[in-house]
């Protein structure tokens, strides 16, 4: 089993600093950390699509 983790603030001038500290007690490989700034208005986001496509059943 993998863990993933999806981090989306919705402007650029957002900091994602704060989802990334809280993320780290679970040791999850930067490798598998996806985010996007963006809108979370619907789920055609570019990292959250490409974090989808490499889940696998367990994960």
């Amino acid at each position: 089993m993998k863990q993933y983790g999806y981090i989306r603030v919705s402007t650029k001038e957002q900091n994602e600093d704060r989802q990334l500290e809280a993320l780290k007690p679970y040791h999850i490989p930067a490798s598998n950390i996806f985010m996007d700034k963006q809108s979370g208005k619907d789920f055609e986001r570019p990292a959250y699509q490409k974090m989808i496509r490499k889940l696998k059943k367990g994960d």
